[in-house]
């Protein structure tokens, strides 16, 4: 019921955005989406058949980006997008991560939707939000998980790497997603197939509960408490008929 909910509210939130760009003649964007609800929001472009739009989060393969919908005479253009870019500077020796960043940040008393992706490295870290409230962090943050930090808006690049992986491969059976998702979190496939039955397990970031359904390359897979991977290889087939496959887990 939540998901659905959740559904609805984003179709609502899609549609504002879309109609107030229309009544308004000027552009009109979203907070940043998670992948999942950018996922949706692309089905509902596609559906509704709303042109003259654009996703964008900051940077070329960013997972969480805004949605920004643009008047007939205006072409969209990633530099319209009303985001900025921080950065934090730290020592070094001080390992900050991701959920340091995230958990002080939200500590503010800003929403999540106003915060994009947070990409960290050892002594730096780049964070993307809402154009609006980058004053407010620029003046309100001065440390993260007790570390002293200093902040200034924009960047250099290149940026942090936005995650580490750590590469497998197996030989299944067939390309399915019970195949899949035994071979990368190393269990049984019965095992798999009732996690999958049990809605534990996300492809491209959609709750599946069959475990027949097909996987291909490029395909993202989630199986709560273990992890997410990237399915890079399905193939070719070995001499006795099986499938090699290859991905990365996320670190």
């Amino acid at each position: 019921m939540a998901q659905k909910s959740g559904a609805v509210a984003l179709q609502a939130r899609f549609r504002d955005v879309v109609c107030r760009c229309a009544a308004g003649g000027r552009a009109g964007f979203s907070g940043f989406l998670s992948e999942e609800e950018a996922r949706e929001v692309q089905r509902l472009v596609q559906k509704e058949k709303a042109e003259n739009t654009l996703l964008w989060g900051g940077y070329p393969g960013a997972e969480r980006v805004m949605f920004g919908a643009f008047p007939d005479f205006l072409q969209p253009a990633e530099d319209k997008f009303p985001l900025s870019a921080v950065t934090a500077l730290f020592r070094k020796c001080d390992r900050l991560s991701h959920r340091d960043f995230l958990g002080a940040l939200l500590h503010t008393g800003i929403e999540r939707s106003a915060l994009g992706d947070i990409l960290v490295e050892e002594g730096r870290c780049v964070f993307f939000c809402r154009r609006e409230i980058a004053g407010f962090l620029l003046s309100q943050v001065a440390k993260i998980g007790g570390v002293g930090v200093k902040m200034t808006e924009g960047f250099l690049s290149p940026l942090p790497r936005a995650h580490c992986f750590r590469e497998w491969s197996a030989v299944i059976a067939s390309a399915r997603l019970d195949c899949a998702a035994a071979a990368a979190v190393s269990t049984s496939r019965g095992k798999a197939a009732e996690l999958i039955r049990s809605g534990l397990v996300q492809l491209n970031h959609e709750t599946i509960v069959s475990p027949s359904e097909e996987i291909g390359e490029g395909d993202r897979l989630s199986v709560r408490g273990e992890g997410r991977f990237i399915l890079d290889q399905v193939g070719p087939a070995t001499k006795k008929g099986r499938l090699i496959l290859k991905g990365r887990k996320y670190l």
